[in-house]
């Protein structure tokens, strides 16, 4: 392995964050780590830190999950969506971690994540969450370009925990 550098999963809702980071963990044998179950366990569920604080308060959970990261090593870390587009974020977590951004089309995150619980998610809290999540997914292109991309559309899990695992290990 090359280093003990942290690795980051990010990407848009629905691409496999979580459960790619779970196996990605197992298999380069690290501990792994969900920033946003960090912050539900600590101040409550996800849609209700939205709607009672507001997303500026959320994100600013996010920069505190990022400080408390960037001190340790050896880790998996999949994150909320918006999370690493944050450039206080990013500036923290950047020295210490190798960053990848998992990709899928907006019909494979809607499929994913399905209609019901899109509805729950705050940010596709909308009548059509097909069009909200082009639309997000347009706003963030800019910021997900700046990491390694990694398409997990037409792959299972495994398959894509196994991709990344070989490119952390030969470079």
């Amino acid at each position: 392995m090359d280093d003990e550098r942290n690795i980051v999963l990010t990407g848009f809702m629905g691409t496999g964050k979580s459960t790619v980071g779970r196996l990605l963990a197992k298999l380069l044998d690290r501990e792994w780590l969900d920033t946003d179950q960090m912050i539900e366990s600590e101040h409550g569920p996800i849609p209700e830190i939205f709607a009672t604080q507001g997303e500026p308060y959320f994100r600013s959970l996010e920069r505190q999950v990022a400080r408390q990261l960037a001190g340790r090593t050896n880790l998996v870390i999949s994150t909320g969506g918006g999370m690493m587009l944050d450039r206080q974020v990013l500036d923290t977590l950047d020295p210490v971690c190798r960053i990848f951004n998992l990709v899928a089309t907006p019909e494979n995150i809607l499929s994913r994540i399905g209609q019901h619980v899109a509805s729950q998610r705050p940010l596709l809290a909308d009548d059509d969450p097909m069009t909200r999540i082009a639309e997000l997914l347009a706003e963030r292109s800019v910021g997900y370009a700046e990491f390694e991309m990694i398409v997990t559309d037409d792959k299972t899990a495994f398959e894509v925990a196994t991709q990344i695992a070989k490119l952390v290990t030969t470079n």
